[in-house]
């Protein structure tokens, strides 16, 4: 059975992305980055919702050919254009940069796609992860909060029907104040 993250940057008040999608609190560090990169290596499967892949597909194709790309932002390019995706929309007709576009029913394909064998997956998207964290799916938190508070947008948690109970598997300070805590699902 494949393992299934959810992980993100985030504001002290909880969500990934300010009113109107803003983003700009989150300019990670060099060692926040690699650090980012190095939790993208093992993944063998990454899935995204629309909004994030809009934003990911149109920066990580040729992210290693902007002129100020670091070496960290280059791997990151490469390892994002070869690792497999799946799309969860049903308003695009197509995806490309090694990805399927699925439309169906995101909780049936994400619980058939875990009973796999295979490297871990990771979910992207408040929507899709929502769903996900809804069903009981994720078994892993990746929690990065940002000393900022934003005071409304996108939310990294969603409403649910009953409680998570969770193990603190690691903590990490970084640059800015910025801190890590990875936590897996008690089942």
């Amino acid at each position: 059975m494949r393992k299934l993250i959810y992980g993100m940057n985030l504001s002290l008040d909880g969500y990934i992305a300010a009113p109107g999608g803003d983003l700009g609190w989150s300019e990670p560090s060099d060692e926040l980055f690699q650090f980012w990169l190095d939790e993208e290596l093992p993944i063998g499967l990454l899935l995204y919702g629309r909004k994030l892949w809009d934003g990911m597909s149109s920066h990580w194709p040729t992210g290693d050919q902007q002129p100020n790309a670091t070496p960290a932002q280059i791997e990151f390019a490469r390892n994002w254009r070869d690792t497999p995706k799946v799309v969860f929309s049903s308003t695009l007709d197509s995806v490309d940069w090694n990805a399927r576009l699925f439309n169906g029913d995101a909780v049936e394909e994400i619980t058939r796609l875990k009973a796999e064998e295979g490297e871990p997956m990771r979910v992207g998207g408040a929507t899709l992860a929502a769903a996900a964290m809804r069903a009981g799916l994720v078994d892993e938190y990746t929690i990065i909060t940002h000393p900022v508070i934003v005071g409304g947008g996108t939310p990294f948690f969603t409403a649910l029907d009953s409680w998570v109970k969770l193990n603190l598997i690691e903590t990490r300070t970084f640059p800015g104040g910025v801190v890590l805590n990875r936590y897996e699902t008690r089942r």
